[in-house]
């Protein structure tokens, strides 16, 4: 490479990096200015108070979605405190992992017998995000959230085609008559679908009755208004999938008022999340390209039973 050829690379490479330099102030600069302020009470209050955990974004993701393990811990601790005199589970989740919203549940059904749970539905609470609120004392949702979805997916991606594009060969070996169900390198067969269909069949009826049960309908009801069908809140209010139209403070109100408190409702919410500072940023523009790709694959196609409402445009 002769000199001049590597002056216009260098030129041409420091004005790219510039670029991308000034965009992240531009970032962090916008990130800044529009963040909200943080009003709320922070874990050193005192006093009666209503605690407030939030499910939102897809149940089982620890990193971009709702951490299972962290929600619940929230929810003991506050079950422990007695300055909380009430919990207002903030939902807003497509749904997710199946075990994961089993725990959350079960967590609001044993906590609901010491401590008024109220639910608080966002934009969308449906499949695993109802799953967890159904046990509720009560469940608020706005006429235009989006909720219920009672059902159960199993999403299987088959790449046979693509191997033998690529001319790859693949051999299995098992010691069980299963133990390759749904394997992604072969055709699916009637032994695959029958297992995963009573898996699948298991879990919904699981589902059924831990709705008839928080919301204490019949199952034949509970059967009848799900099979994965999405409401408006609305229509889930006609339907006993919830009990009152409102948002957030509405919740709150009625939280603490459950609670036999008196005045202005006081709330707490869980520690706030670390800033994002302009390393983040940095380090995130570096590392995006190469992390995005392959952790964009691996949410875009799910394995096994999840609790997940179909794609909507909202």
């Amino acid at each position: 490479m002769d000199k001049r050829a590597a002056i216009v690379l260098v030129v041409i490479f420091g004005g790219l990096f510039a670029v991308l330099f000034g965009f992240m102030l531009l970032a962090y600069s916008a990130v800044k200015s529009t963040a909200a302020p943080f009003s709320l009470e922070s874990e050193s209050s005192t006093g009666a108070r209503i605690g407030i955990v939030e499910v939102k974004g897809t149940i089982g993701q620890e990193q971009n979605g709702v951490d299972a393990d962290r929600v619940v811990k929230l929810l003991k601790k506050y079950e422990k405190d007695e300055d909380i005199k009430a919990i207002v589970l903030r939902v807003d989740s497509p749904g997710g992992a199946v075990a994961p919203s089993q725990e959350i549940h079960d967590a609001v059904a044993r906590i609901k017998k010491t401590k008024k749970v109220v639910v608080s539905m966002g934009n969308l609470a449906a499949s695993g995000g109802y799953y967890v609120s159904a046990p509720a004392d009560k469940i608020y949702a706005e006429p235009g959230t989006l909720t219920g979805s009672i059902g159960v997916i199993f999403m299987h991606f088959n790449v046979r085609g693509l191997l033998e594009w690529a001319k790859v060969d693949e051999t299995t070996f098992k010691s069980g008559k299963y133990k390759d169900t749904l394997s992604p390198f072969r055709p699916v067969q009637e032994t695959d679908k029958e297992e995963i269909q009573g898996l699948s069949d298991d879990v919904y009826g699981q589902f059924v009755e831990a709705v008839a049960k928080g919301r204490n309908l019949p199952e034949a009801k509970v059967r009848e208004i799900a099979e994965g069908r999405v409401y408006t809140g609305r229509q889930a209010k006609e339907l006993k999938l919830v009990d009152e139209l409102g948002g957030l403070d509405d919740a709150v109100a009625a939280a603490w008022q459950m609670a036999g408190q008196g005045g202005e409702p006081k709330v707490q919410y869980p520690p706030r999340e670390r800033e994002l500072s302009l390393r983040d940023l940095m380090r995130g523009a570096f590392q995006g390209a190469f992390q995005g790709a392959a952790e964009g694959a691996r949410s875009a196609a799910p394995s096994g039973l999840m609790f997940l409402a179909p794609s909507l445009v909202q």
